[in-house]
């Protein structure tokens, strides 16, 4: 009799679990219409990603072949590592890498935290149309293309007309050449960087910090705490996550400072310290129309991004942190 019940108990829990998940199942099937047109609007985003981004990822077999575009890639010659030997042995290598990670470098430890700053910096400002109008201006530059930021610089510092040189010269002091001088290189970059996205960078930081609790800041308040102490204790701590994805991201595009804004300052006097990976598969690829063995330069960066993502998001999780997954 005992035993009885226990089967009975048994199909009883059994019959239970079964409703729930068609319960769940069914649940999901009307979360999905429910949501329909949330799911549209990614849409466009979705249909982006699969043809600008996964399906190029098929050509990345001819960084293996000696690709003739009169072939095709089904009847190229196979090489094997041919490219990535000489990529890994050619001189150049080295002044590529040197130059992409020291421009790297000055992004992580210059650029990176100044939107932060400038976020914790807008949400102290109480006065609503001065908080309002300094965003709209600190956004424009961003909406710039990076011929015009490059242009605007070029105005500013030729030697030929340039405001800048013109006022050097009007203090009796000699010009200098910015443009094509190797020493004004990285410091252009990077306060064009700076000019164009600091402001549009600080979005997400203020998008975090208003979903703080303000009882929070009560608390911190209670005890005494006043602006600084608030921010350093309350907001910091709160908006962390979002920090830690975004370094992690920015990690993963180390080799990846993008083509157009660094080819339009780069010239033969400072390209010892202007040539970076982008520039060179355009060189390689577009110009000396080296198609596999730029298509293996890409390939190369693109892994290296990868592990260090990774490495990344495996270090973050080791101190407690979410990580991108």
């Amino acid at each position: 009799m005992k035993m009885s019940n226990e089967i009975k108990m048994s199909d009883a829990a059994a019959l239970g679990l079964e409703q729930e998940k068609k319960a769940v199942k069914k649940k999901g099937h009307f979360g999905i219409m429910r949501n329909k047109f949330l799911y549209l609007m990614i849409l466009p985003g979705f249909i982006y990603f699969v043809i600008f981004k996964y399906l190029p990822m098929g050509g990345l077999i001819i960084s293996f072949q000696d690709y003739q575009p009169y072939l095709g890639i089904s009847d190229s010659p196979w090489v094997g590592m041919k490219h990535f030997i000489r990529l890994f042995t050619e001189p150049t290598f080295f002044m590529l890498l040197s130059n992409t990670l020291i421009l790297f470098a000055l992004n992580i430890v210059i650029f990176f935290p100044l939107p932060i700053i400038l976020a914790l910096m807008l949400n102290e400002v109480r006065h609503r149309y001065f908080k309002n109008a300094i965003q709209t201006i600190i956004y424009i530059p961003h909406f710039m293309s990076w011929v015009i930021i490059v242009s605007i610089t070029y105005v500013f510092l030729t030697v030929d007309g340039g405001v800048v040189n013109e006022m050097l010269a009007a203090i009796g002091l000699p010009k200098i050449s910015f443009l094509t001088s190797p020493e004004w290189l990285r410091t252009m970059y990077m306060a064009q960087i700076i000019w164009k996205e600091l402001g549009w960078s600080t979005i997400i930081y203020l998008a975090a910090i208003t979903v703080v609790d303000t009882q929070l800041y009560e608390a911190a308040e209670m005890d005494g705490a006043g602006r600084w102490r608030k921010t350093w204790h309350v907001t910091l701590p709160a908006i962390r996550p979002v920090i830690i994805t975004l370094l992690i991201l920015k990690i993963g595009s180390t080799l990846d400072l993008g083509f157009e804004h660094m080819y339009l300052l780069l010239n033969s006097l400072n390209r010892e310290v202007a040539e970076i990976f982008d520039t060179y598969i355009y060189t390689a690829g577009l110009k000396n129309g080296q198609l596999s063995f730029s298509t293996a330069v890409g390939l190369f960066k693109g892994l290296v991004g990868l592990v260090l993502i990774m490495l990344a998001n495996r270090l973050a999780k080791k101190f407690g942190e979410d990580g991108v997954y």
